[in-house]
């Protein structure tokens, strides 16, 4: 065994109990020795040359829905299987356990070497390189939330985990991270609510080499969006329901071959899983001032067969709501701490006057702003997080962290880009796209799951 028996000191959320150790070590074992292989050159990464999926900016789309796989039905209508919730420690720590860093740290590589490089054409082209995809399903991204017995990583519940890996890769490129995690948001979505015959139907698509495309699709294009009160709707039909509406900011929706939906059943927001092949579906090209390499598209329903995931009384819905903000936190801090590195050591090699810009007090007062917020943004989320993986109510916790990291994460891109000076105004630095992806935090729904 790679761990030993005892929980780390954050024991109130641990990846995974000492029952469910071995599992995960192989899988962080496996991922160490992918970060050390030359996949990542083997894959043409590092020079940014893999034939995008489509350019969105060069006129844009508009399609029906990919044809996708066929999802044969199996299993019982009964209830799935649910991830177990950590027992409380009773000490207040938020100190990740020893799996939880080493899984940190080699997708914070897989964030440098991969995600890094290949962002600014990503950003450009509106899409994700293939390989960056590939290589992400191979370090186990799509499965982190799904249950050891379904074939995911661990029991236990994994917001924790899900959220330090979300920090991780924002450090590499928030619009990539968003496209790599997608699949991994309907997947964990279908863990934490799916009947048994949903589970054993689509979820054996996320934990095999040739991992679906899908994901989570909440966000509208309607003016003062309210989250918990979509304008898609559902209706009962015989034993399923048909959607009508359309959702925006759906991440790599024009090769999907699953969405969840959000939708309004009888007063009540519910969550649908919707096939593409589907009929009725038409996704168009929606690209955005920010998070691009995402390949945001839109997705048209017209009385589109789907089928319930979850319950109708609302509870559900909620959940997935504030869990998919908790993962746009995450996402802004990762953000963050990409910009707090990025302009510490520009200030201190950039010369003016004779030395550094650091050593001008209203640039090092900002500097140190920056990383205040940055701190008070992950200790906030970090929390909200813990919570949610003990299955305590977050949901106070979840809006002090959106708000927060809304807010400051706005914020520490529009002094990163004043840092720079003029620099932070040209594609040349990376700041620039930072400070656009940073203003998605307070806007995007859905998309991302922990």
């Amino acid at each position: 065994m790679l761990f030993s028996s005892q929980r780390g000191p954050g024991g109130a959320h641990g990846l995974a109990s000492s029952e469910t150790r071995a599992p995960l070590g192989y899988a962080v074992a496996a991922l160490s020795k992918l970060a050390q292989s030359d996949l990542l050159d083997r894959t043409g990464l590092r020079k940014q040359t893999e034939q995008l999926v489509f350019t969105a900016t060069r006129g844009g789309f508009r399609t029906a829905a990919a044809a996708g796989r066929a999802f044969a039905r199996r299993g019982s209508k009964g209830p799935g299987v649910r991830p177990t919730t950590p027992s409380a420690g009773g000490v207040f720590d938020l100190t990740p356990t020893e799996d939880e860093q080493m899984l940190v740290d080699v997708v914070s590589e897989f964030a440098q070497e991969v995600l890094r490089p290949a962002a600014a054409a990503a950003d450009d082209a509106c899409a994700a390189p293939e390989g960056a995809l590939r290589s992400s399903v191979e370090i186990g991204l799509p499965i982190l939330g799904v249950p050891e017995s379904l074939g995911g990583l661990g029991d236990e519940r994994s917001a924790v985990a899900g959220t330090l890996v979300t920090e991780a890769l924002a450090r590499g490129d928030m619009g990539l991270a968003v496209a790599t995690l997608a699949p991994g948001a309907v997947a964990t979505a279908l863990s934490l609510w799916g009947t048994d015959e949903q589970q054993q139907t689509y979820l054996p698509a996320f934990t095999g080499d040739d991992v679906a495309t899908a994901a989570l699709a909440l966000a509208e294009p309607t003016v003062l969006f309210d989250a918990m009160s979509p304008a898609t709707t559902a209706v009962r039909s015989g034993d399923g329901y048909r959607l009508t509406g359309v959702k925006s900011a759906v991440v790599r929706g024009a090769e999907a071959e699953l969405f969840v939906v959000g939708a309004q059943l009888e007063g009540k927001p519910a969550l649908f899983v919707v096939p593409s092949s589907a009929a009725g579906i038409e996704i168009e090209a929606d690209p955005s001032m920010g998070v691009r390499a995402a390949g945001l598209t839109r997705l048209s329903l017209t009385d589109t067969p789907a089928e319930l995931l979850g319950d109708t009384d609302g509870t559900a819905y909620a959940d997935c709501v504030r869990l998919s903000r908790l993962a746009w936190c995450a996402l802004a801090v990762g953000t963050g701490q990409a910009v707090l590195d990025y302009v510490s050591d520009y200030v201190k090699t950039r010369e003016a006057f004779g030395e550094p810009v650091a050593h001008r007090q209203s640039v090092a007062f900002m500097v140190a702003d920056i990383a205040i917020e940055l701190q008070a943004m992950r200790l906030v989320t970090w929390k909200a997080a813990s919570r949610a993986a003990q299955g305590k109510e977050f949901a106070r916790e979840v809006a002090l962290a959106r708000k927060l990291c809304a807010d400051k994460g706005m914020k520490i891109g529009l002094d990163g880009v004043q840092l720079l000076g003029g620099h932070g105004f040209v594609k040349e630095h990376p700041v620039e796209r930072w400070y656009r992806d940073l203003r998605a935090v307070g806007l995007m729904e859905g998309a991302v799951l922990v």
